[in-house]
């Protein structure tokens, strides 16, 4: 099979290392980091990647991508034809944990908590979370009684206590993250960001990162438990849950 991989260059590491032991033929072309703190911009940026691909004298059998929602920036993204895979993720913590269960674990009770990667520390700045940024240019800034006429009641609640439970935490617990990939643990920099967090006054917790998401990803292993495929006519669209997360429309 021939894939086309969009990831985030934040997965770098650990994208090259299973694309290279991947029974397919895979192509891939980052995006920059940043680019999902503005997620209008960044999701017509993806879609005219997608778009591409689909036209493509290649013939792409799949396009892969190696992104969550991404503060909404994957929500609406279209198939061009070509059937599009995205993982069931909030952002890219679950596909660093390696399973959404492991989300909810470590966050599910504080989705907004500061943590950190080796690709963060590697392309740029110490966190991920910069949530008034995030919450302001997508819009969900608004009133509770707002995203229940937009979302339904279940989505509103939980999208509401996501987008501003990181106050809560950062009061409740004052930590930062970082999460240990096992394969790119020789590289040290799991300490320097404890020296981060000690400089700052919180409490370092390191945990285990797993590769076999991004794995399933570019070996094809697309069950609909951890991915959701997106056909020809369909798009994607949000659940704002720690179990379905997106679907389509």
């Amino acid at each position: 099979m021939i894939i086309k991989l969009i990831a985030c260059e934040v997965f770098t590491r650990e994208v090259c290392l299973c694309v290279a032991n991947s029974p397919h033929i895979i192509d891939v072309e980052f995006t920059p980091k940043g680019a999902h703190n503005d997620p209008d911009y960044f999701r017509d940026f993806i879609q005219k990647i997608i778009d591409a691909a689909g036209e493509s004298d290649k013939k792409y059998e799949a396009i892969a991508l190696c992104l969550g929602l991404c503060g909404n920036s994957t929500v609406g993204l279209k198939s061009p034809g070509i059937q599009l895979v995205i993982p069931r993720a909030h952002d890219c913590c679950t596909l660093f944990l390696g399973s959404k269960g492991k989300f909810k674990e470590h966050f599910g009770e504080r989705p907004s908590s500061s943590f950190n990667s080796a690709g963060y520390l590697e392309h740029g700045g110490d966190y991920i979370h910069e949530a008034e940024t995030i919450i302001k240019k997508t819009g969900l800034d608004e009133e509770y009684a707002d995203l229940v006429k937009q979302h339904g009641e279940d989505n509103a609640k939980f999208i509401w206590e996501t987008l501003h439970s990181h106050q809560d935490a950062a009061e409740r617990d004052n930590k930062l993250f970082y999460i240990e990939v096992p394969e790119f643990e020789h590289l040290g920099y799991a300490e320097k960001c404890k020296e981060k967090a000690l400089t700052e006054n919180k409490e370092f917790v390191k945990l285990e990162g797993n590769i076999r998401l991004v794995k399933k990803l570019v070996y094809g292993e697309w069950d609909d438990e951890e991915f959701q495929i997106v056909r020809d006519g369909e798009e994607t669209a949000g659940v704002y849950d720690l179990d379905e997360i997106i679907t389509i429309k």
